[in-house]
Parts: structure tokens; C-alpha cells; sequence
């Protein structure tokens, strides 16, 4: 049964080879004052920096460079650019690189005009925002985290190790995103994979929860296998256009909410995955791989009507003569064959994590709601320990 819900998302989106050129629709819409977020300088050498820097200087704005965003923004980092944004008197948020600047920008603008810490405000309490948001815009340079339309953001805090997630209303989603699938082809394969790893786990935490048999599982379903098929193209061909442009898409259509209308959602493969990036700053995608298998088989036998759907559905398992667990433990199987096949990591020892982590992960990771099953204390610490 389909439950009740609203749904809104007004980001404008870009995409294509051409799609940077519609920057200079976008700009005369805010003031003269830009804050040009970005990473470690990698946009720099592939001359995105210097086509973004020539429109905004043909547009007349007054640029502010707020730089060295990285893989996983740090709350210290948060503080520094609401200093930059301050300053500048931001009138918009120009965020060029991936997932985490513009989860970044997204902090940045609820904080601008706040007096308290954001950390506290946001991160620990989950309080509304309620400031003025100063309008952010995407130029993204790597597909993953659907980022570039959602209100969603991810903070990690190194003193406390937490890594903490905060929706900030739809007023902070992005005005507007431009996806060239070109811009994503200089990252590294590593970096390539993470993000379709991302994706793929963002499909998973909506679709292995609550209400079955309704039109965002088939639209789920749809995009996994969308993934899975262009992902081994693109492996083999990083630089094959026509999978890399799916993969871009796919990612925006992952997480901008449309597919969790009407599911519960889970989100506790990221809450574990947060878990071991805050201990040891691994790559996003990459800790979400290392953690899945060992957690789905935990909660496979409390929603083992879903995860048969998914062997079939998604893998093509076929049921013949085998009971719905055989059915579901061949879908995992073939689940874990492809992620083989696309070189994620397995284990989290691959990322840093050794033994003496186990009980610091668990207490870092914080148990939710909405899955099949609420995992308990041994629980976490059993994922955790066959995750190495």
C-alpha cells in the first residue's frame, strides 16, 4: 500500500556536453557577489576552473574562492567558509566538484545568517532552519551522491568522530545544477567507482523498506539495473559517454527523494558507513561497500519477501525449485560477484579499520529506524567485525 506524501524539488537542471553555457542564464538571476566553492585544485587542471571563472567574469560578478573542500567536509571547514561567505556578503553559492562541496555550500547557506554554531544547530540538534538561505548552484564534476537536488547534507566532526547528516527544507535545495557527464572523466577510476557504489546503495536504502509493490520499487528496480549494466561499461571504458551519462543521471534520480515516496527508508548502511569514515576518512561509496553485505544478511530474513524481489527482479535469479531464501542468498551472491567485478572495496580492513576499532565504530554509529529489523548493539558490532 502506497502511503501519503508531498513531494517538491524546484532545482533546475543542466545536462549535456553543452550544459556549462546555461551558467549564463543562471547568474544574472543573483547579485554581483559569487563565493566560488570548490576542492583540492583538480578542477584547475582539467580547465573547468578557468571556463567557470570566464563566466562569471563576462556576468560582472565579484568573486570570493573559498577552496581545499574535501572528500569528507569537516565542520572546522564549515566554519571557515561561513567566515568567507560573510565577508563577501554572499549572494550566491557557486559549489564546482562533487557531492561533498555541494553538501558544503548547502551548510554554508543555512548558516550565513545564523549566530549559532551549525554543528550544534543542525548536526546535534536537527533543528530547523529557519535563517535567510543564501541560493546555492552545482556545477558538478562527479556522479554519486545526488547531491546537486536534494536538500541533504554530511558533516564530519574529526574531535568527536562523527559524521552526521542534516536535511536542511527545500529552500536550500539547489536553484540550479548543470551534470556534464564530460566533466566527470578526469576522476580516477577509484573515485569513478565509489560514486556508482554510492549510487546504487542510495537505490537500496529506499527500496529495502516499508510498503512493497508500489511504483517506487519499480522505478527503483529500474534505475539498479540501469547501474548495474552501465557500470561494467564503464569500468571497462571510463571515457564511454553514453554509460557515464546514465550513471550521472541515475545518481540525481537516486537521491532527490522522488523514489522514497511512499517507503519508510532505511539509511542504516550509511549510518554505519559514516561511522567508519569518521574513524578513518575513507571514501564515502567505498565504506558504504564494505559494509552492506554483512548488514543486509543480518536483515535478510525479516524483509525476505523484498530481497526475493530483488534477486529476481534485479538480478534475474531464477526461482526454480528453490525456497525464498535459497532465491534471496543468490541475489546477495550475485551482488557481491558485481561488486567484485567493479573493484569496490570488500572489507573495511581495505580502509583502515583494524580490530581495535570495532567497539569505537559501534559507538559512533548511530541505529535508526525505518529497515526491516533495528539492529541491536551486538548487531552493529557483528557487521563491523565481519566487515573486516
Amino acid at each position: 500500500m502506497l502511503g501519503n506524501f508531498s513531494y517538491k524539488n524546484a532545482t533546475k537542471l543542466y545536462f549535456g556536453e553543452d550544459s556549462l553555457k546555461f551558467l549564463n542564464e543562471e547568474l544574472p538571476k543573483y547579485g554581483k557577489n559569487v563565493v566560488l566553492i570548490y576542492g583540492g585544485g583538480s578542477i584547475k587542471k582539467n580547465g573547468i576552473y578557468e571556463a567557470v571563472i570566464e563566466i562569471l567574469k563576462q556576468n560582472g560578478k565579484k568573486v570570493a574562492e573559498d577552496a581545499g573542500v574535501m572528500p569528507n567536509p569537516t565542520i572546522e571547514k564549515v566554519r571557515e567558509g561561513v567566515k568567507i561567505a560573510k565577508a563577501h556578503k554572499a549572494d550566491l553559492l557557486l559549489a564546482v566538484g562533487g557531492g561533498s562541496c555541494c553538501d558544503y555550500a548547502k551548510v554554508i547557506s543555512a548558516s550565513v545568517h545564523c549566530d549559532e554554531d551549525p554543528w550544534e544547530k543542525y548536526f546535534l540538534r536537527n533543528e530547523k532552519t529557519i535563517e535567510k538561505i543564501v541560493p546555492v548552484g552545482c556545477v558538478l564534476t562527479m556522479a554519486g551522491t545526488g547531491s546537486e537536488m536534494n536538500a541533504g547534507a554530511v558533516i564530519t566532526n574529526r574531535e568527536t568522530h562523527q559524521k552526521l547528516g542534516h536535511g536542511f527544507g527545500e529552500e536550500a535545495v539547489p536553484r540550479f545544477s548543470i551534470l556534464n557527464p564530460r566533466f566527470t572523466m578526469s576522476l580516477p577510476k577509484w573515485q569513478m567507482v565509489a560514486g556508482i557504489y554510492d549510487i546504487f546503495c542510495h537505490i537500496c536504502e529506499q527500496y529495502f523498506s516499508g510498503e512493497d509493490d508500489n511504483v517506487s520499487d519499480d522505478l527503483a528496480e529500474a534505475l539498479m539495473k540501469s547501474v548495474v549494466r552501465n557500470s561494467l561499461v564503464a569500468v571497462e571504458n571510463p571515457e564511454d559517454y553514453v554509460a557515464r551519462s546514465n550513471i550521472m543521471w541515475a545518481a540525481t534520480w537516486a537521491l532527490n527523494t522522488l523514489i522514497s515516496r511512499g517507503k519508510k527508508t532505511d539509511w542504516m548502511v550509511h549510518k554505519l558507513g559514516h561511522a567508519v569514515s569518521a574513524y578513518t576518512d575513507a571514501t564515502h561509496g567505498m565504506t558504504l561497500a564494505a559494509v552492506s553485505l554483512p548488514y543486509y544478511k543480518i536483515i535478510l530474513p525479516y524483509g525476505l519477501h523484498k530481497f526475493k524481489q530483488f534477486a529476481i527482479n534485479v538480478w534475474g535469479v531464477n526461482p526454480a525449485g528453490k525456497s525464498d531464501t535459497e532465491i534471496a542468498n543468490e541475489g546477495l551472491t550475485k551482488m557481491e560477484k558485481w561488486m567484485k567485478q567493479i573493484g569496490v572495496a570488500l572489507h573495511t580492513s581495505e580502509l583502515g579499520v583494524t580490530e581495535d576499532m570495532i567497539e569505537g565504530l559501534a559507538d559512533a554509529t548511530f541505529v535508526i529506524d525505518g529497515g526491516y529489523k533495528r539492529l541491536t548493539r551486538d548487531e552493529v558490532l557483528k557487521v563491523f567485525r565481519e566487515s573486516l
